[in-house]
């Protein structure tokens, strides 16, 4: 016997007694704490220390205070020039433009060529998930195609707290909806040779810098 027909004999004997008629959604999915057994604040803290722990930046601010730091977050990298998608809310790059940074709107028609000469890309989420320090987006307003996340090498994503923050994975899964095009991130893009050497930047963003929108 084969090693695949090993694995599908288990499978079969995992599934014998399930009904015929019974569908996925017909049971609750199970794993992790209940959305909301976190208090908020506890569940942002979570959120930031794993996303820190993949190696991606964390900032907390206000949102009176967020388009500073975008602002800052650019001109400490020398970006000149900024991606932001459709449905961004425009106080958010707004004082970049002021210092001189150029504001590129998502086009369709954009190769990859011309978006990796861009320097960063600022966009929202979907939901974020506190569990596993992992953001994902859908493609909605403010959030743009899934290759301005995954060409540009330095990527800003905010994150509204508490609105857009569950405990576990189940949670974010009841709020997304899986027609669409879902692209989760945890930390920047990595990974390793047969030697266990970390290279960055190979399939996504050298950098992911997560802004945590507090109020």
């Amino acid at each position: 016997m084969s090693d695949r027909d090993t694995v599908l004999g288990r499978v079969r004997r995992a599934l014998a007694d399930v009904p015929r008629e019974e569908r996925p959604e017909d049971v609750p999915a199970t794993g992790g704490r209940p959305d909301g057994a976190r208090a908020p604040d506890a569940a942002a803290d979570l959120l930031a220390r794993n996303l820190a722990d993949y190696r991606a930046l964390v900032h907390r601010v206000s949102p009176a205070r967020l388009p500073v730091l975008v602002a800052g977050l650019l001109a400490a990298r020398g970006a000149r020039t900024l991606l932001v998608p459709e449905g961004l809310p425009e106080r958010w790059p707004a004082a970049a433009a002021a210092a001189g940074v150029r504001l590129c709107p998502d086009d369709p028609r954009a190769t990859p060529v011309e978006l990796d000469a861009v320097d960063s890309v600022l966009t929202g989420c979907a939901v974020a998930v506190a569990e596993t320090g992992t953001v994902v987006l859908d493609g909605g307003p403010g959030q743009g195609r899934r290759r301005i996340t995954l060409v540009p090498d330095h990527h800003i994503c905010v994150v509204r707290v508490p609105g857009q923050v569950v405990d576990s994975v189940p949670s974010a899964l009841e709020r997304l909806d899986p027609t669409r095009p879902l692209t989760w991130i945890s930390g920047p893009s990595a990974t390793s040779d047969i030697e266990l050497d970390r290279v960055e930047g190979v399939h996504g963003p050298r950098t992911l810098e997560v802004v945590l929108l507090e109020g």
